[in-house]
């Protein structure tokens, strides 16, 4: 399955967008030690803007950025957002006002902690009614998701934005689903093949390992955090290589091979 990259967005630590992320994704740079909170987003009125969480302000700054760098309007594009922990911080609020026995939750915490949230923002930012699929597939959710989007793209014959983030769980959950930092990135994919990159996905049977990186930190990045492990594809595409990189996609795995 052939597929274009038209725009790319990237946001975690010391990655403050991709072309400052490009350069550290070469080795150019040396990543820097800190986290970076998102923007807020410029597209929600207001009140949306105050209800919406961190994980969707790290999800529409990565979307954002690849509809500005691919030069095209968001309303107009399907789009897939795949996140593996949702909103952590609303869920274990909402699970920490059960067990305190009030159990009163605020409607804000409510509907935020659907897993289609970040979508949902989007959407209504953009005034789009294009299709907005979420998804969740635990570590593979990012490999996952870019099976979705490239299939979704060439089957229906039009771009598609695909957005992976992810942040860390506090509370008790966080101590069995151990997510370091927060990471999102995106794409804009079109079928095509028009873009700054070609990548051609093959799915196959059998488990193997991601690729790894050259960089240590990152590699820690990818290994904590289900999003980054876009981080050795994100990286290839930085570099400008024909080359393949191989993303665990269970029960298989994906094999990327760009051009």
């Amino acid at each position: 399955m052939k597929i274009g990259v038209r725009g790319l967005g990237l946001w975690g630590p010391g990655l403050a967008g991709w072309k400052q992320g490009q350069a550290v994704l070469r080795g150019n740079v040396p990543l820097a030690d800190a986290e970076l909170p998102p923007p807020a987003p410029a597209c929600l009125p207001p009140n949306e803007r105050r209800r919406c969480g961190p994980v969707t302000r790290l999800a529409l700054a990565a979307a954002a950025e690849a509809c500005v760098h691919a030069d095209m309007d968001p309303a107009e594009l399907a789009s897939v957002f795949a996140t593996s922990n949702g909103d952590g911080p609303v869920v274990n609020a909402i699970l920490s006002a059960i067990v305190a026995g009030a159990g009163e939750v605020s409607p804000t915490q409510f509907h935020n902690s659907v897993h289609n949230a970040a979508a949902g923002y989007w959407t209504i930012g953009h005034g789009s009614i294009a299709p907005a699929t979420a998804l969740g597939c635990y570590d593979w959710s990012f490999a996952q998701g870019l099976m979705r989007a490239a299939a979704e793209a060439v089957i229906e014959k039009r771009p598609v934005l695909f957005v992976a983030y992810d942040q860390p769980i506090p509370g008790p959950i966080g101590t069995v689903r151990i997510t370091r930092s927060a990471f999102a990135c995106a794409l804009v994919l079109d079928p095509d093949g028009a873009g700054h990159m070609q990548l051609d996905l093959q799915y196959g049977a059998g488990r193997m390992d991601d690729d790894t990186l050259e960089i240590d930190r990152l590699n820690d990045m990818a290994h904590f955090n289900p999003a980054a492990r876009s981080l050795p594809l994100l990286a290839a595409i930085a570099r400008g290589d024909a080359t393949q990189v191989r993303l665990t996609c269970r029960p298989g795995h994906l094999t990327v091979r760009l051009s």
